[in-house]
């Protein structure tokens, strides 16, 4: 396959933007690629504020100039290891210890934000495909459950490990598993701490494509090319869908209420279960940094 990659005239990498780049990518049809870049304070693939307001500027910015907008886009990540770790801990934990509240609700309804426009503005001109390479966990999952067709490749894995310091998923979680799997089995995928295979979630419905290790963009491409060859019919369904299971903003806003005062009232113990997976982050970005130090 190959791809003529020219720059989006929106590139948030022209407006000194780190997190995020864009380009467009000329395949069977054109496709704006957003890749995700790791924070470069603390070397993470996480849902900073700034990346937060990054990408829903761009979300912005596509839905204003739809006219001229490409019918695909894709999300995908540069990290080898992860699409993405979910939520700022650290964030959440100094708003915790600031007792900071409203700096809390505010990061999670941009979050919960950027979330709705991402799934529901841009249905009516174009397809979203997520490409997961790695580990999707948290706002991260819920971020790839939000596009039109997921594809993994084999080894990723999926979950929400919220749970494990006393807190839940709140971006659109239930709502987006709800639509495939069902209330029950999203609850209990919510709060049973478990990490899911590509291959488990491919088997549930929740990943529409499988491919190997490295084949992932090629399976964008065959899916681009099966899709704009039927785009209109393809879309008019695709509209149907959503209009069918539709993310609810008032729901969206009552689970943020509840996650805040959730966050705000969690005992010692839940802290430091936060603390502790703050440091298993730091430790995993660190190896790979010592192990290329050493060779």
């Amino acid at each position: 396959m190959n791809a003529v990659v020219v720059q989006h005239p929106n590139s948030l990498a022209l407006r000194n933007k780190p997190r995020l780049t864009t380009e467009i990518r000329r395949l069977h049809a054109e496709a704006l690629w957003i890749t995700l870049h790791k924070d470069a304070a603390t070397g993470l693939q996480n849902f900073t504020p700034d990346l937060v307001g990054e990408f829903q500027q761009l979300v912005e910015d596509l839905q204003y100039e739809r006219s001229a907008s490409a019918g695909y886009a894709v999300v995908q990540s540069a990290d080898p290891d992860y699409f993405s770790m979910g939520g700022d801990l650290r964030f959440f934990r100094d708003c915790i210890q600031r007792r900071d509240a409203l700096r809390l609700r505010d990061y999670s309804m941009r979050c919960l934000d950027l979330l709705l426009s991402w799934n529901g503005k841009l249905k009516d001109t174009g397809t979203s495909i997520a490409l997961v390479q790695g580990r999707a966990l948290g706002g991260g999952f819920e971020m790839a459950l939000s596009t039109d067709y997921l594809i993994a490749e084999e080894h990723s894995s999926f979950g929400f490990p919220e749970i494990m310091f006393g807190l839940f998923p709140c971006t659109g979680a239930m709502g987006l598993l709800s639509a495939r799997i069902g209330a029950r089995q999203a609850e209990r995928m919510m709060t049973n701490k478990k990490i899911y295979t590509a291959i488990e979630l491919y088997d549930m419905g929740l990943v529409d494509e499988l491919c190997g290790r490295g084949e992932g963009e090629l399976a964008v491409g065959r899916f681009i090319a099966s899709h704009s060859s039927r785009q209109k019919a393809r879309l008019k369904v695709q509209q149907s869908r959503y209009r069918h299971t539709p993310l609810d903003r008032a729901e969206g806003r009552r689970i943020v209420e509840d996650w805040v005062e959730t966050a705000m009232q969690l005992s010692p113990e839940e802290i430091r279960a936060m603390d502790m997976l703050i440091l298993m982050q730091q430790r995993e970005v660190a190896a790979p940094a010592r192990r290329a130090a050493v060779a």
